[in-house]
């Protein structure tokens, strides 16, 4: 089954995510900023979609983004905010994330968007 990997500092977010990701059939881990994401990734847990916020301490969703694109992780990367800014997202776009999501956002709209990549479709980019 697809190991994915929800970085948000907020603890209601990510137990959110994690317990819908769950029941819907997928492996997940969860980590409180991008710092602890790159500590966990670089032990190669075997994750291969992460769900990222884009503002959070200790490194934002653009640098965690940024920073295994450089490395060719090949990791599938969803990115999260409740507001992007055009620049961000302009960004975001030139290191290739493969999903955007404006919170709020529907429950089922995060699962179609997870179930597109772990099939491996592009799925497009969103708001």
């Amino acid at each position: 089954m697809t190991k994915v990997l929800v970085v948000d500092d907020d603890q209601e977010s990510r137990d959110l995510l994690s317990e819908v990701l769950t029941s819907n059939g997928y492996t997940v881990g969860v980590v409180e900023n991008a710092e602890a994401a790159r500590a966990l990734l670089d032990r190669d847990e075997g994750y291969r979609i992460i769900i990222a916020d884009l503002r959070m301490p200790k490194g934002s969703g653009l640098e965690l983004l940024e920073g295994l694109r450089q490395r060719k992780s090949g990791h599938e990367i969803i990115l999260m905010s409740s507001f992007m800014s055009g620049a961000e997202r302009e960004l975001a776009l030139d290191l290739g994330v493969d999903a955007l999501l404006e919170k709020p956002f529907q429950l089922s709209e995060l699962l179609e968007v997870v179930a597109g990549l772990a099939k491996g479709k592009s799925v497009g980019i969103s708001s």
